[in-house]
């Protein structure tokens, strides 16, 4: 008895239908569709199948690109900089003009956010090059523009 018990869960998690566990997703973050579409792939009976429930989850607005991309560039925006959610986006297989817009949005404030970064990170100007080196480095590996970077490192203010 214990066994069919024990067992019972097991075969419900196996059997969950697909538009349970795209749901089940979408519940917990926003996904794009070539995100979405490669974790439920396994799960599917057919790609015919798998391309009719996202197409009926976009129909009833609970899949969007723009949506994942607004979120994803709002969010990542923050620590990153917009070649880092560039590629980020593009990797998650968002189209070309969906990255394009949400990047353009960014790079308008690339500098106050590199500034705002750099800040909470470091709490003074490099003190010699060796500082200023790993600085450098710093807001490089969150993708932010060189010349924004040597603008905020070198305490520049002209905007």
């Amino acid at each position: 008895m214990d066994d069919e018990a024990s067992e019972s869960p097991r075969r419900l998690r196996r059997e969950k239908s697909l538009l349970a566990r795209a749901l089940g997703h979408l519940a917990r973050r926003e996904h794009s569709r070539a995100e979405l579409r490669r974790k439920l792939g396994p799960h599917a009976e057919s790609a015919g199948v798998l391309d009719r429930l996202l197409d009926d989850l976009e129909a009833k607005k609970l899949l969007s690109d723009r949506r994942f991309t607004e979120v994803m560039a709002r969010s990542r925006g923050e620590r990153f900089g917009a070649a880092r959610v560039k590629q980020e986006l593009r990797a998650r297989g968002v189209a070309d003009p969906l990255v394009r817009e949400a990047v353009g949005e960014l790079s308008r404030t690339e500098l106050q956010r590199a500034r705002a970064v750099w800040s909470r990170k470091f709490d003074a100007p490099p003190a010699d090059t060796a500082e200023r080196a790993r600085q450098v480095r710093f807001l490089a590996q969150r993708g932010f523009d060189a010349e924004v970077i040597r603008r905020v490192v070198s305490g520049r203010d002209d905007d």
